[in-house]
């Protein structure tokens, strides 16, 4: 069985070759970020939360660790990384 693959176009300009509905550009997700927090998060869940606009940690505070699920690209093995960093910053979820 083949699966069709449809030819995208990221914010960047780069085209690449998708399946799924995953926004990720391949080409992006190879300029990771060297520090910071998103630096320690896994591509998917990176570019997720871009997308999202959350590129602070005092974003990601405003948020519900149920929201941050529901977010394309995010799993549960990336909230305890993201919990900790929080935690770092004095910071939390939202409850």
């Amino acid at each position: 069985m083949t699966v069709e693959k449809n030819l995208r176009v990221c914010e960047k300009g780069h085209k690449y070759y998708k399946s799924s509905e995953c926004p990720s550009c391949p080409t992006c997700d190879k300029d990771k970020p060297k520090n910071g927090f998103l630096a320690k998060l896994s591509s998917p869940a990176r570019s997720a939360l871009l997308h999202e606009g959350i590129d602070t940690l005092k974003k990601l505070s405003t948020y519900t660790e149920k929201e941050i699920l529901n977010i394309h690209g995010i799993g549960p093995a990336s909230l305890p990384v993201m919990r900790t960093l929080l935690e770092e910053e004095g910071l939390s979820f939202k409850e």
